[in-house]
């Protein structure tokens, strides 16, 4: 769709020859910072990586395995915050964020990504998630979190309103830092 995004964290694809910190002209860092800060965003990684441990406990293992083993070999990378186990963060700005169609392929395939719906908007007209390959569209309200596959899972979310606003939140890893 049409709306900002903005990614910072550890990557590792697209070009790159090696794993390193996303970076961001001057204003996007700015911004980026403040919102890291932010103990709503502090929080919503924490939540996410405890739901993540919670309910599939060797995936979430193995991910702090190959994270603290990239961490060691090259401190130059820098983890968005020490409690969460995810590499980068996208951030999409709105104000009415409505993806098409995709999966992220670049991520680990079998590993799980966060989404979290935030913004004003009526979750039973609008903002659904769409699983395109397991055929349900999902009521998916504001402040609602969800670890998916999304390197193989096609997904979507339905436009909104224009009185409403739609912005998410997604964690996630790249395939190529494993």
């Amino acid at each position: 769709g049409r709306y900002a995004a903005v990614s910072i964290g550890i990557s590792f694809g697209g070009g790159q020859t090696h794993p390193q910190n996303l970076h961001n002209n001057c204003t996007n860092t700015q911004v980026l910072d403040i919102l890291l800060n932010c103990i709503l965003f502090t929080c919503l990684a924490t939540f996410s990586s405890l739901v993540f441990a919670t309910w599939a406990p060797n995936l979430f293992h193995y991910y702090a395995m190959y994270l603290c083993d990239l961490l060691l070999h090259d401190i130059s990378l820098v983890m968005n915050w020490t409690s969460c186990i995810f590499a980068a963060v996208m951030l999409n700005f709105g104000p009415q964020t409505c993806t098409f169609h995709h999966t992220d392929s670049a991520n680990l395939p079998f590993g799980w990504c966060t989404i979290t719906a935030l913004g004003r908007f009526d979750p039973q007209f609008s903002g659904h998630l769409v699983l395109w390959d397991l055929k349900p569209v999902l009521d998916f309200p504001p402040r609602s979190t969800i670890l998916i596959p999304l390197a193989i899972l096609r997904h979507s979310n339905t436009t909104i309103s224009r009185s409403e606003r739609h912005y998410s939140f997604m964690q996630y890893t790249m395939g190529g830092l494993f």
